[in-house]
């Protein structure tokens, strides 16, 4: 397996229930449905995208609180109901002029298989399943839903010399 170039990462690819959640669905006696997103991801997706770079969301479930999530946190491509992931993800490339290289992907399911084989660097959260972390380039130290999709961030941010840049706002 070659060494995946972090540098070249333009969009971060990132399913929902399990990597942004903890993967709990709370169905409420109305039909609604909630979920729990983490602070820090949110922040992390937010400096992320103040480094220019571009973030969507690739679901294989269609859901209200995922949408909202999205609108709060100015997700550039919020896709839901894709039961099959990779060709939505290989449309949303060819839209984009981007390749596969140039592509973080984190998930936590068998799904998100063929997707983090795919791209040029994919992430299982720590609790994926093993078939998921076998195939991925890292796996998170945190699990998803608490914090997992901050440190990918970081991770790629630090690695690539962008995360100094973005810390001024913070310590000067």
């Amino acid at each position: 397996m070659t060494e995946p170039n972090l540098a070249d990462i333009e969009l971060l690819v990132l399913d929902v229930d399990g990597v942004l959640t903890n993967g709990t669905l709370i169905v409420n006696a109305d039909g609604s449905e909630s979920k729990f997103f983490n602070a820090l991801d949110g922040h992390g997706i937010r400096m992320w995208r103040r480094a220019g770079l571009k973030v969507a969301f690739l679901s294989g479930r269609e859901s209200k609180p995922t949408q909202h999530r999205a609108e709060q946190l100015e997700i550039d491509y919020c896709l839901q109901q894709c039961f099959d992931k990779l060709p939505e993800l290989e449309k949303l490339l060819e839209q984009l002029g981007i390749s596969a290289q140039q592509v973080a992907y984190v998930g936590d399911d068998l799904p998100d298989v063929p997707p983090i084989r795919y791209v040029g660097f994919g992430v299982a959260v720590a609790n994926a399943a093993d078939e998921v972390k076998q195939y991925a380039d890292f796996v998170t130290k945190r699990p998803g839903g608490s914090g997992a999709v901050r440190e990918v961030i970081e991770y790629i941010l630090k690695s690539t010399d962008r995360w100094d840049e973005l810390m001024v706002r913070y310590l000067s």
